[in-house]
């Protein structure tokens, strides 16, 4: 049963390093990582699920903003940890902001019932909210009164948590597996059609700290030859569906070769 009070941390600053993992790397990964670093404490033993609805402008400005490479950018979502079924009118949830500042993530959340999440971010007010939560509520209704924003995919994963402990305190690593969205039928609470973003055989790799990568696993990194990656979730999700033109990632070689020739 995953915990809807999942560390109860309002604000966030760290450093994160994605990486495209398949199930040989993951075999191989995962047992040192047990060995090295707790399962979270949410979930079956680390692993729950998370469904998000994200929100945009009709010409799509926060996913342009990630593409271009803007160095401050933003975006607001909901984002629940459980299966849609668990999920009513008065389950708390979580309104994010989710930003960038040069090569820092920020994120800064407040936890609603879903209800007043929903309405929150029409850009309404709303009935009240926990103490210190006030401010960040009073953000959103300004950005999506100002930015007109609006339901934009819905995105789904599984996810496998590690935490450091000790000297690793701080550190945090996540395998997020079977990621699917849908743009249509944007209610959390809905169990809808889904399609998968990533290839259902990859899992993204996700590490984040807030100084430096201890050692011992960027030893692990360079021996199983990771790559970094710059995917995100969001961006998938809209290229999948077509609403902007699909990104290297989901290219084919034909679809390489004809861009690189100009065919």
């Amino acid at each position: 049963m995953v915990q809807t009070d999942l560390a109860a941390i309002r604000t966030f600053n760290r450093y994160e390093l994605k990486y495209l993992v398949d199930q040989r790397v993951l075999a191989r990964v995962r047992p040192e990582l047990s060995a090295r670093l707790d399962h979270d404490a949410h979930g079956d033993l680390g692993s729950y699920p998370i469904w998000s609805r994200y929100y945009d402008t009709y010409d799509l400005r926060c996913y342009w903003e990630k593409i271009d490479g803007i160095k401050f950018r933003r975006k607001l979502r909901i984002r629940h940890y459980g299966p849609p079924g668990t999920l009513s009118a008065e389950t708390p949830v979580w309104v994010e902001i989710k930003q960038r500042v040069n090569r820092v993530t920020q994120k800064r959340r407040a936890r609603l019932r879903y209800r007043q999440a929903v309405k929150l971010c029409a850009g309404h007010d709303i009935d009240g909210c926990e103490p210190g939560d006030e401010s960040l509520v009073d953000e959103v209704q300004r950005l999506v009164g100002e930015w007109d924003l609006r339901p934009s995919t819905l995105i789904g994963y599984t996810r496998d948590a590690f935490v450091g402990r000790e000297e690793d305190a701080g550190l945090r690593v996540t395998f997020d597996a079977r990621i699917r969205a849908r743009d249509r039928d944007l209610d959390l609470s809905v169990d809808g059609e889904n399609r998968f973003v990533v290839h259902p055989d990859l899992s993204v790799l996700e590490v984040k700290v807030n100084e430096r990568v201890p050692y011992w696993l960027t030893e692990l990194i360079a021996r199983d030859n990771l790559q970094l990656v710059r995917i995100s979730k969001y961006c998938q999700s809209i290229e999948t569906f077509e609403r902007k033109p699909r990104s290297l990632f989901h290219s084919t070689d034909e679809d390489l070769y004809e861009m690189e020739s100009g065919s």
